[in-house]
């Protein structure tokens, strides 16, 4: 008879401790949509932000068909994008532009276009001229991101895979700095952390 008055009492203080518990988690309890004051994103650390130096859009009506169709044309592709590209029968699966910058200080755009594995894995970099399409500089590094920096050069971040890394996980990372100078991309920087 007691255990049965026990028994309630017990899953009574339970729930509550529970539904306490939740509520603690997370940002701070219940969130009302359309309420209050929007979310902000975190702030990115200015090492690492795009700048408007040179101009950086990102870009949507880049004819990626066309860029495929120029590098396949290209000596200068690398082997493994070469086949990435003769394989890939929808182009949007294998080629995305990142962004539109003037790194050429030309006042003619460039894009940067990205190659992946089916499985999302980048591998490389183009730079592309837009008028005419065509190949202006490429580059081969895992899981790569590209933005000019406040000088009006390219700075690259990949990651660094060893023999022996899974896919998710890399031994370390890159940051090189690429600048236009005397008709041709060089680069002028490289840092590596284990």
């Amino acid at each position: 008879m007691r255990a049965r008055q026990i028994l309630p009492a017990g899953l009574a203080l339970l729930t509550l401790l529970t539904l306490l518990t939740m509520s603690a988690c997370g940002s701070g309890g219940l969130r009302v949509e359309g309420a209050g004051t929007p979310v902000s994103k975190p702030s990115v650390s200015p090492m690492t932000m795009p700048t408007a130096s040179p101009r950086l859009v990102i870009t949507d009506g880049v004819p990626l068909a066309e860029v495929r169709r120029v590098l396949l044309a290209s000596k200068n592709v690398d082997p493994d994008a070469r086949k990435v590209l003769a394989e890939c029968t929808v182009v949007e699966r294998c080629l995305h532009a990142a962004a539109t910058v003037d790194v050429m200080h030309s006042g003619r755009s460039q894009v940067v276009v990205t190659i992946n594995t089916v499985d999302d894995f980048i591998f490389g970099a183009f730079l592309i001229a837009l008028e005419p399409v065509r190949l202006v500089w490429s580059l081969k590094a895992d899981q790569l991101e590209i933005y000019p920096s406040k000088q009006g050069d390219l700075v690259v971040e990949s990651e660094i895979f060893r023999l022996d890394d899974e896919a998710c996980c890399p031994s370390g990372s890159r940051i090189e700095v690429y600048r236009w100078s005397n008709g041709r991309m060089s680069r002028i920087s490289v840092t590596e952390q284990p």
